[in-house]
């Protein structure tokens, strides 16, 4: 028997002229560790585009969150304030500032460059019936999504997710309407004194 160097099992198996089953074996695992390295380059893009589909959404979902508890503060502070205090509207907006302050101003959370995005309104006030707190956002789309929004028609018209977040709560229950002294904090001030 003929001892060939650096051939290993298979080759010493062909110099004698059988065929082992260990050198089918190395054969059909040697050709899965190729099938393993092909199957890995179609899969990662994959994943990593299903990973940025599900980031956007959550990045959306976390600005909703922030700006809808915002809006729900300013509109419990809006129900609270009194004129003896003077005009509150800048204070009401620095407060909503300051809450919103938790969002990043990273573009794809909140569009802050060439000045800030956030739009902030609010209508009423403690004699109103109710008050209602607006924020709106812009929020630049990952480069993925950019594209499809763009062919879904759900971009503006700087190419931005828009988010709009509205909340509004009644002043006073319901049983003060029908009070003597009416929806004014002012006239109760002895009103049951009379």
């Amino acid at each position: 028997m003929a001892k060939v160097e650096g051939g290993g099992a298979c080759v010493l198996a062909a110099a004698v002229g059988r065929r082992s089953a260990a050198c089918g074996a190395w054969r059909a695992r040697r050709f899965l560790d190729g099938q393993a390295t092909v199957e890995a380059a179609f899969l990662i893009p994959v994943l990593l585009i299903g990973l940025l589909l599900l980031v956007q959404p959550g990045i959306l979902l976390y600005d909703r969150m922030v700006m809808g508890a915002a809006a729900s503060e300013a509109c419990r502070l809006l129900a609270t304030k009194t004129d003896a205090a003077g005009d509150m509207e800048e204070s009401c907006r620095a407060f909503v500032m300051h809450r919103l302050g938790s969002v990043p101003p990273v573009s794809c959370f909140h569009v802050h460059e060439g000045g800030c995005s956030w739009e902030v309104a609010f209508q009423g006030d403690e004699r109103s019936e109710a008050v209602e707190v607006t924020i709106a956002n812009e929020v630049r789309p990952l480069p993925l999504l950019g594209a499809g929004g763009a062919l879904l028609g759900i971009l503006n018209d700087r190419g931005n997710f828009e988010v709009r977040v509205s909340c509004s709560q009644s002043t006073q229950p319901d049983w003060v309407g029908g009070a003597a002294a009416g929806r004014d904090p002012a006239g109760w001030i002895g009103a049951w004194a009379a």
